[in-house]
């Protein structure tokens, strides 16, 4: 399978709409209630300075999801938090995810110098920890969200030399 990631455009409009399936909705928490906000949201990381930064996900030619970081903090300590989504659910289970999060990692972290990443993951989603685990992810803290057992997962990141902030494409 060839896995591609692309810079995001205003496919955004295409993810909102996928992304509102319930068994999607139920695996992974999302901000923007509509798709003006999502836009919004979208726009606001496109800005000289932004604290994220994502790409679409592609899979044999066909859009399948997105990855992205977020919170991106500079110094004096760089971090980010990432998160990711395959809205094809007829591509579970075929290592998209864990493909996708691997390569995004390999760009956002030289290019915003980050020391670490952290991510969340419900504990009834284990494939979803599994993909965070196999892109060297481990467990930091469980704890209760809106009465949900969940995971806070952090994953070091080699020294790589950092990229200009800014360059993002």
């Amino acid at each position: 399978m060839e896995l591609e990631l692309r810079p995001r455009t205003e496919q955004v409009r295409i993810y909102f709409a996928r992304t509102r399936d319930p068994e999607i909705q139920a695996r992974i928490p999302q901000r923007s209630q509509t798709v003006e906000q999502a836009l919004e949201d979208y726009r606001r990381s496109l800005a000289p300075g932004s604290d994220s930064y994502g790409r679409t996900i592609w899979a044999d030619g066909v859009y399948v999801g997105d990855v992205w970081c977020y919170c991106i903090h500079a110094e004096p300590d760089p971090d980010a938090m990432v998160s990711y989504c395959i809205f094809e659910k007829d591509r579970w289970g075929q290592g998209i995810a864990s493909r996708a999060l691997e390569q995004f990692l390999a760009d956002a972290g030289p290019r915003f110098g980050l020391k670490r990443v952290g991510a969340f993951a419900y504990a009834d989603n284990p494939a979803s920890v599994r993909v965070l685990e196999k892109n060297g992810f481990a467990i930091q803290e469980t704890f209760e969200e809106e009465g949900r057992r969940s995971f806070y997962l952090v994953r070091e990141i080699e020294e790589t030399g950092r990229l200009d902030k800014w360059n993002t494409e």
